[in-house]
C-alpha cells in the first residue's frame, strides 16, 4: 500500500502541512477574538475543522470579525 502512495508523497506532504498550519492558525485566531462576522463561533469551529483547507480560508476571508 505504501508503494502505491510513494509517487504522490511530494504533493501530499506539503498539502498536509499547509492544512495543519491553517487549521491551528484559524482556531487560535477564533479563540482569541470574541466576534465573528457571520454565524457563531461554534459554526466556524465546525467549518474550520471539517472543511480541511477550504474551511480556514473561508474563515479568514468572510468569517473573521473586526479587530
Amino acid at each position: 500500500m505504501f508503494a502505491e502512495l510513494q509517487p504522490y508523497l511530494p504533493i501530499l506532504i506539503p498539502l498536509v502541512v499547509i492544512q495543519i498550519i491553517l487549521l491551528i492558525t484559524a482556531l487560535l485566531h477564533l479563540n482569541k477574538h470574541p466576534q465573528v462576522k457571520m454565524g457563531s463561533k461554534n459554526l466556524w469551529i465546525f467549518i474550520i475543522i471539517f472543511l480541511n483547507i477550504v474551511g480556514p480560508v473561508l474563515y479568514f476571508l468572510i468569517g473573521r470579525g473586526d479587530e
